[in-house]
């Protein structure tokens, strides 16, 4: 008899859920809608009927999401691409760390690319504010995904972290199964890219009361994301102007699904993951002297290290430094079409962006600081 364990509300289903689950999920009328994008050639009967048969979560993985985001990514990127995959452990399993640019596709392509090169997927670090709708929920999970409880009472913040902390070690070390999980929590919405030491609290939680010890059981194995486009980009430099302009404003629920859906169909050109190393190979050079909070400060700024080190850096972002910055530090890496090229890029990006009082200048400047300051990261790590 399988062993349960106290995750019910956060874990993956089971595969004995999944058929189950998804007789559910069928139910829901706006999957038609969504079938009909995804799959034109197929009528929403075809689609319902083959899913109805899927028994386990890697069967549903195999046989719908991989086809689905090999499809999306031929059609929306110019090229996707896993970068010193010789870098991940075949012995152990990992705890992928990067850096956060699409709310749902930087785990999604990861996971199809580690498939490609005989990897299993990871289990999915997923933010509850998400999964705005049951279906959305129980899909997710279906997809070898773990609930990442957001906005909670302080009182109750310890608990929950402490929780998600012992699934993900239980996930590690007991099922074998990597996971993946994002510096921080969002996305980094002007692409500076830093780890969030709360993470690196919560990661240590479950593995016992010696920090270093715990963060080296879960062979963290950064990974730099470099997309050359990013479809939000306007969306993001509009809600700088809003969270300036007015100091209430709080992002809807139909914000993040325009932000998905953008991010899903928009162009993305090339897309870069790269495999960083293992933070175990390099941890060493933290004094097992120092405190707690300089163990923990020294820790991300390592993953940080890692994961700006690994950027690959396209000519959008020489072209957006010279721009802001006024030089020509860089003139060297793009020709006059490229440049000409971009700048009616973020032309037609500002266009796009709808709001009362609008700022150009602003705007403009929040573009370029998105497209530069990966580079400047990149060179700082060097």
């Amino acid at each position: 008899m399988k062993q349960r364990f106290d995750f019910e509300d956060i874990r993956p289903l089971y595969d004995e859920e999944v058929a189950p689950a998804m007789k559910e999920i069928l139910k829901e009328p706006a999957l038609e809608g969504i079938f009909n994008y995804l799959f034109p050639n197929k009528s929403f009967d075809e689609i319902a009927s083959e899913l109805l048969k899927v028994n386990s979560k890697k069967e549903f993985q195999k046989k719908f999401i991989a086809p689905f985001l090999w499809i999306l990514a031929n059609k929306t990127a110019a090229s996707l691409e896993l970068l010193n995959y010789d870098r991940i452990s075949k012995e152990d399993s990992s705890t992928f760390i990067s850096n956060h640019r699409d709310i749902i596709l930087d785990a999604a392509f990861l996971n199809i690319l580690l498939d490609k090169y005989g990897f299993d997927t990871t289990e999915v670090a997923i933010g509850d504010n998400l999964l705005i709708f049951p279906w959305i929920r129980d899909l997710v999970r279906m997809n070898k995904s773990f609930i990442v409880k957001r906005n909670m009472p302080v009182r109750q913040l310890l608990e929950v972290s402490r929780r998600l902390s012992s699934y993900i070690h239980f996930a590690l070390k007991i099922k074998e199964q990597s996971v993946w999980i994002a510096q921080r929590e969002g996305r980094s919405k002007d692409s500076t890219d830093h780890t969030q030491e709360s993470l690196i609290k919560m990661l240590a939680m479950g593995g016992g009361k010696d920090l270093m010890r715990s963060i080296k059981s879960m062979n963290i194995t950064p990974v730099a994301i470099s997309y050359e486009y990013d479809p939000c980009d306007y969306l993001k430099a509009k809600e700088f102007q809003l969270k300036r302009d007015y100091s209430d404003y709080k992002k809807e629920k139909k914000e993040d699904l325009l932000n998905m859906q953008t991010g899903l169909k928009g162009f993305k050109g090339r897309i870069n993951f790269n495999v960083a190393g293992r933070l175990n190979d390099v941890i060493d050079s933290i004094s097992p002297d120092s405190g707690k909070s300089e163990q923990v400060n020294a820790i991300a700024l390592l993953i940080d290290k890692m994961i700006h080190k690994n950027f690959v850096i396209y000519e959008v972002n020489y072209i957006a430094y010279d721009w802001l910055y006024q030089t020509d530090n860089y003139s060297d890496k793009y020709t006059a079409q490229q440049k000409q090229q971009f700048q009616e890029y973020i032309s037609q990006r500002l266009d796009k962006i709808d709001i009362e009082n609008k700022d150009t200048e602003f705007l403009t400047k929040k573009l370029l600081e998105m497209y530069s300051n990966p580079l400047i990261n990149f060179e700082k790590a060097q």
